[in-house]
């Protein structure tokens, strides 16, 4: 069994900065990409920054330069940094974690979504 819990979300004022953060845990073997994706209402859901296992990182274009996305390979833990965050940033984040839990085969696992407002 694996679970992928985010934390983090909230209501914030434009211009304002949240950090997310997400943890994989149970019987993990092998952990390999994590990262982010969002969906606004009536949007799909879209990637927003991924990390591999040797730390490369990318992002979508909407939040290169305000976003940071890091990992602490010991606690299988994502972070996302948003700083100047726009009412455009509103949505639902999921954090996706690509990994080899024991005794299966490699697949995505996603974590139930933290909601992120915008607004003054």
């Amino acid at each position: 069994q694996v679970q992928v819990v985010e934390s983090g979300g909230g209501l914030v004022q434009p211009g304002g900065s949240l950090r997310l953060s997400c943890t994989a845990s149970g019987s993990i073997f092998i952990m390999y990409a994590m990262g982010w994706y969002r969906q606004a209402p009536g949007k799909q859901r879209e990637l927003v920054a991924t990390i591999s296992s040797d730390s490369s990182t990318d992002y979508a274009d909407s939040v290169k330069g305000r976003f940071t996305i890091s990992r602490d390979n010991a606690k299988n833990t994502v972070y996302l940094q948003m700083n100047s965050l726009k009412p455009e940033d509103t949505a639902v984040y999921y954090c996706f974690a690509d990994l080899v839990a024991v005794g299966q085969s490699r697949r995505g696992y996603w974590g139930q979504g933290t909601q992120v407002t915008v607004s003054s």
